[in-house]
């Protein structure tokens, strides 16, 4: 996978993130409370600027009530 292939992956994740994340009327301060992590990383997933590892993706997921796929959408 290319340097630009991973940012892609995160910009796409983040996005998919903020989408769940406010259909459920979350705050980043409340996903991060839920989740065991701070508001800045939060904002840092959601931004595509961090590297999320598949624990803390697994955990958001279960609290947004979601899957997130790791597929590259068509």
């Amino acid at each position: 996978m290319t340097t630009q292939q991973l940012r892609d992956n995160r910009l796409r994740i983040g996005r998919e993130i903020i989408a769940a994340r406010e259909a459920r009327g979350m705050t980043q301060h409340q996903l991060a409370e839920s989740v065991g992590m701070v508001q800045p990383n939060i904002a840092r997933i959601e931004s595509g600027k961090y590297s999320v590892g598949i624990d803390i993706l697994s955990r958001i997921a279960a609290v947004l009530g979601c899957e997130f796929s790791l597929q590259k959408q068509a």
